[in-house]
Formats: C-alpha cells, structure tokens, sequence
C-alpha cells in the first residue's frame, strides 16, 4: 500500500450494498468526512424507484443523528452540496441479476467507472426464511460478484460476512476461507444447488396445498433450521452467510476479494462521536429488558467470552482492507475483527457493569418511579433453564389447566397467554443458545498484521482509522459509552 487510507480514498469511485442498515451507514459516513474528495458512493437501497431510494437515504440515513459532525462540520447547505455531488442513492436488490438495476446507460456508466465494491447486504435473522436467507445472503454475493466481474476498473470486492460462520466451534478459530462442499460436521457433502433445489421444491409443494402465508413463512423458517443443523451449523442465518461465502471464493477468478468477518457489532468506541448506536443489537435486548425490570434470569456461562466490536472499529478495518487489497489480483483474504483474542471480556463482566450501572442510574417506569433492577440469575445449561421455567410457570400452568378442567365455569384461559409466552422464551434461548455458551476465541492474526503495516504506513493519520481492540476499556466502554448510548438513540431518552 503506496498511499494512506485517506489517500486511497480520493476520487474513488466505490458502490456500497446493503445501506441504510447500521455498518454501512457508518462505513459511508466515515468516507464523507475524512475524504470528501472521494469522486463517486453508490449505494443500493431498496426501494420502489429510484426517487423513492432517494427518499428513503434522507430520511433513514441522512438525517440521523449520526451525521451531525459532519453537519456541524459543514453546515447545512454545504452538506447538502457534497451529498448531491458525491452520493448516488439507487433503487436495487442484490438477490437479482444486475443487482435489479434496470437503466442500461445507468448500468454501463457504473461498469466503467467503479473502482471499489462492497457488499453489506444481508438479512441478519437467526431463522430466516430458507428462500428469503438463500436469495440474499448465499445467491445475493455471487450477483455481486457477477456485477464486479463487468467494472473494468474493478479492483476489489470487499465483502463482509460474520465470524460466526464458524458455528459452535470451539478454541482458537483460524481466518481461513470455506471451500464449495464443506460441512462443519463432515457428514456427507454441502451442494448448494441441492439446497436452491430443495428449497423450490418445498415452497411449490406449499403453494399447492394452498398453505396460508403465515404456514408457508413457518415452514419456510423450519426448513432453513434443519438444512442448517443437518450440515452442522446452529441457524439459517451463519448458514446462508457460509455458502455465500463459498460462492465467492469459487466463482472470483482473478478479481480480489476480501472477506470481513466482525464479530458481535455494538456502539461507536469514538467516530463520528462515541455511543452512537441503531436498534437492539446482540446482548442489548437482553440490556434493555434488565434495566427495565423484566429479566430475571438468562442462560449464558458466566465465563464465556462475548466477543464485541465498535461498529466504527469494523467500518475503520473495512476502508483499511480496501486500501491494502485493491488491485491484488487473484488475492483471496479473510479477516476476524473481534476482540476475543487481544482483549477478552465474559459474560459474567458484562452483567456485572450492567447491574452497576442501571443500580447508579435506573430507568424510570411509566409510573414516574425508578425501576430497581436486582443482579438476575445466571443459568450456564439448557438444562437448568428449563428447570427454571418449570418451577417458575410450567408447574403453576399444570395447576391452572386443572382447576379449569374441575371448575369449568371459570375463566382460565389466562393461561393460554402463558403458554405462549413459555413457547417464546424457549424458541428465543434456543436461538440465543449457541452465542451465550460460545467457546470459541477468533483468532485475528492477519488482522493484528494489517494493523502493524498501517501503522507504519499511516502514520500521520493512523488515528482516524483505529480497529485495535486492545484500545478498548470495557468498564469506560460498558458504563461510559454502550449503555448511555442505547438510551440515548434506541430507548430515545
């Protein structure tokens, strides 16, 4: 790498998939503010048309709270400018051909003038559809790739997956690529387009039996969770991701690609300011509901290792990647951008700040009055958990349901709410389950030696693009940054 990542930026002409979702919100936004010299940002939305595209970026990433530096920087008007110059929004969808860009001039002008691209899109649903999971997160990245194969100046396709393509492994798992056919539990061999096939096939049996929506979303999502579990991954969602990942790697030929892997993605560490945060992510729903008063007790072993990353630390090793591979020709390479390796934190750590901050500062109940949290219960198996619910709502359920066989002129249909209420919370664990009882540590070896060579060749601006997790002061970060922050932009007080 000649030049610094603010350098490599200039007039680059770069499409984004996937806006306006969190990472690649964050990730445009850094390149607006240290390179407004970049020539071209393509993103792709979905939308209706492109003018709908154009709304949707106003209003979903535009005006968020997250470009208030550059807003302040620039002013208004100036801001408005260098979007309108810089930025196209466009209406489109990865899971078609052309990436549903249907303008021919539009599409030709593209081809010969992208330099970068990259690909945020996907659905992050654990038990997504099987065909929606498919169309987007196996089949979307090799349309991507198609589209990248047609830019003559194309130099990269950087595209970001999730550590967790890994599965329930555990020790130290190595940045390495899959191959086309690999399971993670060597019982028998993954084809993808078995998969597509068998996918098609279940959802025309469905049609035919006139299956409501409802029955065919249902069976859909059952069917993505055993094909998953089958090949020995937990869920439809890290099994998509891993097949399109192995797409890439089969279909690239001679274009350089680059396979992000960030780990559980949270709050901004410090750019474009620190806490910076869009909707319950990972462990901030199980936050939230403790603050609030409604957990009393989860599943996790108190000692395994959530592995977190500031969303700005993945957006800072993204344009760092970038910068390094472009132009590599044939260079396939992956990377963990996590902190398990070089600065771990349990989850007995973070449900300790956590108590200590909500006991400090609790949230107030609609009634006015501070919600007093007690430090919940922390069970490490499956097994105690279902324990628990059976003492807790199962065995008082048993006893409802018999005084409504006995007295059935009273009203115990109450109890029918409970039930679900149990069928959720164990669909929900079961879900969780595999990231709560993780054991597995990410290695980030080519990580840490793509830090190293930036360091030295950024130094004057090395500052601007830090994704080092030993940065990070997990009880400043917990109490000081995350938690003050998903009040402030999710729980909007």
């Amino acid at each position: 790498m000649e030049s610094n990542c603010v350098q490599f930026l200039q007039n680059k002409t770069i499409l984004i998939t996937g806006v306006p979702g969190f990472l690649a919100k964050v990730f445009m936004e850094k390149i607006l503010r240290v390179q407004p010299n970049v020539k071209k940002l393509y993103l792709l939305l979905r939308a209706a048309d492109n003018e709908s595209a154009m709304q949707r970026f106003r209003s979903e990433v535009l005006e968020r709270d997250l470009f208030r530096v550059l807003r302040n920087d620039l002013g208004d008007e100036n801001l408005k400018t260098l979007v309108s110059e810089k930025v196209v929004p466009l209406a489109g969808d990865i899971s078609v051909d052309n990436l549903g860009l249907k303008d021919s001039d539009l599409l030709q002008h593209m081809w010969n003038e992208i330099d970068i691209i990259v690909n945020v899109a996907a659905t992050t649903n654990f038990d997504e559809r099987y065909d929606v999971g498919l169309s987007i997160n196996t089949f979307g990245p090799l349309n991507v790739l198609k589209f990248a194969k047609k830019c003559v100046k194309g130099q990269l396709l950087l595209h970001v997956s999730t550590a967790y393509v890994c599965g329930e492994k555990s020790g130290l798992l190595q940045e390495k690529t899959y191959h086309m056919g690999e399971t993670l539990n060597g019982h028998g061999k993954l084809v993808i387009e078995t998969e597509l096939e068998l996918m098609k096939q279940k959802l025309k049996e469905l049609q035919k039996q006139d299956c409501s929506e409802e029955e065919i979303a249902q069976s859909m999502k059952d069917l993505g969770m055993s094909r998953a579990k089958l090949h020995g991954w937990p869920n439809t969602y890290v099994f998509t991701k891993s097949m399109g990942e192995m797409l890439l790697g089969n279909h690239r030929e001679n274009l350089p690609i680059v396979i992000i892997r960030p780990t559980m993605i949270t709050s901004t560490f410090s750019e474009p300011f620190p806490g910076w945060i869009e909707g319950l992510r990972t462990i901030d729903s199980v936050v939230v509901a403790y603050g609030k008063g409604r957990l009393k007790c989860f599943l996790a072993d108190p000692n395994s290792v959530l592995d977190l990353i500031p969303v700005d630390m993945v957006a800072n090793a993204m344009v760092t990647a970038a910068a390094i591979h472009a132009g590599k020709l044939g260079s396939q390479t992956v990377y963990h951008v996590g902190s398990s390796c070089k600065n771990a934190i349990t989850f007995e750590q973070i449900h300790d700040l956590t108590a200590r901050y909500f006991a400090k500062n609790p949230l107030v109940g609609r009634d006015g009055s501070p919600i007093i949290v007690s430090k919940g219960t922390i069970l490490s198996t499956m097994a105690q958990f279902s324990f628990y619910m059976t003492l807790r709502y199962k065995l008082p359920l048993q006893i409802l349901r018999l005084i409504n066989i006995v007295y059935p002129w009273w009203n115990g249909n109450k109890y029918k709410d409970i039930d679900r209420k149990i069928k959720l919370a164990m669909r929900l664990v079961e879900l969780y389950r595999p990231y709560v009882l993780f054991k597995g540590i990410f290695d980030d070896m080519n990580t840490e030696r793509m830090r190293l060579k930036t360091k030295e060749i950024n130094q004057k601006v090395y500052g601007l693009f830090e994704f080092d997790p030993k940065s990070i002061d997990w009880e400043d970060y917990i109490m000081n940054i995350h938690i003050p922050g998903l009040i402030t932009y999710v729980l909007k007080k």
